[in-house]
């Protein structure tokens, strides 16, 4: 009888040791995943107040930039000068929005229901290249193309929606070709959505149009 308690006892023992070391295993586990969690927290915590801080940085860069172009035109310069495209450039700079755009008139570019980039055209769209790179790395750059309302003839394009967004697509390609990130740049085309003149006259239908290059400093 005292042998069979014996061996009952040694048979508890050793159930409660497997228990005990069970257990001891289960609060590791969950030890050694609360603290990869912790850790995992830790290192988001850390990359949010890096990108935070990145943040913070370019907003004050950009305020920075944005409060040297006004007073540069504050001091009589013309935006062409304070934004460094330099005299015979048509540029506005819209503090405001943070926008810096570049109108070149459609002739400079192109030919008359055309969307291939007129071989002259180089001199004009390199200067803007220099500058974009330059003076402003990785901005954000819109090309955004316009026409007048004077209907597509004799053309293969659809509409003036269509011609608009391939000559905006024919300076974007020129411009990567030549060093602006593919990831920075845009081609938008708004046809004769956004006019800056009336359609009524030779003389506005030739504003309306245009190519702007926008450059985003916000």
């Amino acid at each position: 009888m005292r042998t069979i308690n014996k061996r009952t006892g040694a048979v508890l023992i050793a159930v409660a040791a497997i228990l005990f070391l069970s257990g001891c295993t289960d609060w590791k586990k969950k030890y050694e995943a609360l603290n990869v969690e912790h850790q995992n927290s830790l290192g988001l915590l850390e990359r949010e107040r890096g990108e935070k801080g990145q943040l913070a940085e370019k907003v004050s860069q950009n305020e920075q930039l944005i409060a040297d172009l006004q007073k540069k035109i504050a001091d009589k310069k013309s935006a062409a000068e304070a934004t460094g495209f330099g005299p015979g450039y048509d540029v506005a700079f819209d503090a405001a929005a943070g926008t810096i755009t570049v109108t070149l008139p459609d002739t400079i570019l192109f030919d008359s229901g055309k969307a291939n980039l007129k071989k002259a055209v180089s001199d004009e769209l390199n200067h803007i290249q220099s500058v974009l790179q330059s003076k402003y790395p990785g901005r954000l750059i819109d090309v955004i193309g316009h026409t007048d309302t004077d209907p597509i003839q004799k053309s293969k394009w659809q509409d003036n929606w269509e011609l608009s967004a391939e000559r905006a697509l024919a300076v974007v390609r020129y411009l990567i070709d030549r060093g602006i990130p593919a990831d920075k740049i845009r081609a938008i085309g708004r046809g004769e959505s956004h006019p800056i003149a009336g359609n009524d006259n030779a003389s506005g239908r030739a504003k309306n149009r245009r190519v702007e290059i926008v450059v985003h400093i916000k």
